[in-house]
C-alpha cells in the first residue's frame, strides 16, 4: 500500500498488489474506491455524498500524476 496523497483529510492509496481499472483507494470519514481515468466511484463504503464528490474534485486535479504513479506501481 502506497500513500500518493493526503489533503483535505483524505489518504489516497494505490495498493501494490492490486488489479485493473486504475484506482485508487480514497481513506476520510469512510472509504471510496475511484476510477482514475473516468473520475468516478467504483464502490463507496460509509463516504457522505459531501465528501465522495470532494474525492472526485481532487482525483481529476490530480489525475495525470495518479495515473503516472499507478503505471509506476503496475506497469
Amino acid at each position: 500500500m502506497i500513500t500518493v496523497l493526503r489533503v483535505a483529510g483524505f489518504r489516497f492509496v494505490i495498493y501494490t498488489n492490486d488489479h485493473e481499472p486504475a484506482h485508487l483507494n480514497v481513506y476520510g470519514d469512510g472509504e471510496a474506491r475511484i476510477d482514475i481515468v473516468e473520475v468516478a466511484a467504483i464502490s463507496n463504503r460509509g463516504m457522505s455524498r459531501r465528501d465522495l464528490v470532494r474525492a472526485l474534485g481532487i482525483v481529476q486535479e490530480h489525475r495525470e500524476a495518479f495515473l503516472e504513479r499507478w503505471h509506476e506501481i503496475h506497469g
